[in-house]
């Protein structure tokens, strides 16, 4: 038992880089309005002011796999941290979109640090039969940090003229608090083991799997890193067994992106206020959707390790996309605001159920313990292209399509996300990192 609660706060210390993950991405969607207002722009521009996160995302998850394998899961969280406030003071105090811009993108950078670092993070310090749990405390404390940003949004919104600037200063204080906090967790003992940090890393297992257990434990992950050592990082795992595994990683990430999640989570007051709501109720509903995000990510943690990933997987995208499909229905035949507003919820709930924290969980186990870095690098690199091409195009795609229209194309990649899960996705739960490789 206590084991099980060190565990529990070493994992929540460093799930905290997820929910400074989840208030960064999701805070423009309140922001934007009021800085359209404020500096005077189009909807070409609001695309790069939300898209400009995600170039910055790419850039730090090129770099993450391969700094965390160097220096460190513990210290880029540490520099993600630091990132995040500089991100936050730089956006609220700037004079100008582009300074704006700038700082946005330092954001971007730290979100793709986090996205790598946390869950990596928390897989390798995580036993197995709590591993998926563990993992989506991750995509918990993204959530968390969404409705964090829709409801300080919304009690935010009518302080004045600055009113967007508090809005973006606010991540400053958590940013901070994580920084702190960091100082309290070890590092990674897979981590310290791959680096001939022997001595520190058995210590660091002892502690959450109890002595009997540590050295056993120990063995197997030397086990894993002497097979095949004379071989590259790079080379190995693009290698033909290696590579299909980058391939499903690949997908897995790419599935979580392109099948409308973000476009919801950014665009929401946009969509609320094209269906005919004002600007305080569109945002109090973001906040609703923000808090159906939440308790159904709970639900997940409860039953990613007793169903499996790949259940959870293969029930949200067949909901998901019926609730598209159903949505699509409603905006055609101009039904109700409110049941527009329902279809969404039901959209959120399945998603947040499955392909939001599954996606984190599965990606981080499935590659080896020499490559995990770059494989959840390369994973995690083309998650944020797609969620870049997906916040940078939708306002164009929305105005060409229309509303339904635009869900249609997001219900037929969801059933083809149902065949990739269907067809080439296998079960890991209960199974050691070790084991799965």
């Amino acid at each position: 038992m206590k084991r099980t609660r060190y565990i529990l706060l070493i994992s929540l210390v460093a799930a905290c880089g997820g929910l400074l993950f989840g208030f960064d991405t999701a805070v423009i969607s309140g922001v934007l309005p009021l800085l359209k207002t404020h500096f005077g722009f189009g909807e070409l521009m609001s695309g790069w002011v939300v898209s400009i996160l995600t170039i910055g995302c790419i850039i730090g998850v090129i770099f993450a796999g391969s700094l965390a394998d160097k220096y460190g899961r513990k210290k880029l969280l540490y520099i993600a941290s630091l990132l995040f406030m500089a991100s936050a003071i730089g956006t609220a105090f700037s004079m100008n979109i582009y300074i704006f811009q700038c700082f946005r993108f330092l954001g971007g950078i730290a979100v793709g640090v986090a996205s790598i670092a946390s869950p990596m993070y928390i897989a390798e310090v995580a036993p197995a039969d709590k591993r998926g749990r563990m993992v989506s405390i991750n995509q918990l404390t993204i959530v968390t940090g969404i409705l964090f940003a829709f409801f300080s949004n919304y009690l935010l919104v009518n302080t004045g003229d600055n009113n967007w600037r508090w809005m973006l200063l606010v991540m400053a204080v958590p940013a901070l608090v994580f920084f702190l906090l960091l100082s309290t967790v070890p590092r990674s003992p897979r981590w310290l083991l791959m680096t001939g940090k022997d001595e520190e890393g058995l210590s660091v297992l002892k502690k959450i799997t109890g002595e009997a257990n540590a050295v056993r434990e120990y063995e197997e992950i030397h086990n894993s890193l002497n097979k095949k050592q004379e071989k590259s990082g790079l080379k190995e795992l693009f290698s033909s067994k290696s590579r299909k595994l980058l391939i499903i990683g690949i997908l897995l990430a790419v599935f979580q992106q392109i099948t409308g999640i973000n476009t919801i989570m950014y665009y929401a007051p946009v969509i609320f206020d094209t269906l005919g709501f004002s600007i305080d109720s569109s945002l109090l509903q973001t906040v609703l959707i923000g808090c159906i995000n939440f308790l159904f990510t709970i639900f997940a943690m409860f039953f990613v390790d007793k169903l499996g990933r790949r259940p959870l997987l293969l029930i949200g995208s067949v909901v998901m996309s019926l609730s598209l499909g159903i949505l699509a229905f409603a905006v055609n035949k101009n039904i109700g605001g409110y049941g527009v507003l329902i279809c969404l919820l039901v959209y959120i709930a399945a998603y947040a159920i499955s392909l939001g924290p599954v996606t984190w969980v599965l990606i981080s186990e499935i590659f080896p313990n020499k490559h995990r870095g770059v494989g959840m690098s390369i994973s995690t690199l083309f998650l944020w292209a797609s969620c870049f091409a997906v916040a940078l195009f939708f306002p164009v795609v929305l105005s060409s399509l229309g509303i339904a229209n635009t869900f249609l194309l997001f219900m037929v990649i969801c059933i083809a996300s149902f065949m990739f899960y269907l067809l080439c996705i296998k079960e890991t739960k209960n199974t050691k990192l070790e084991n799965i490789e």
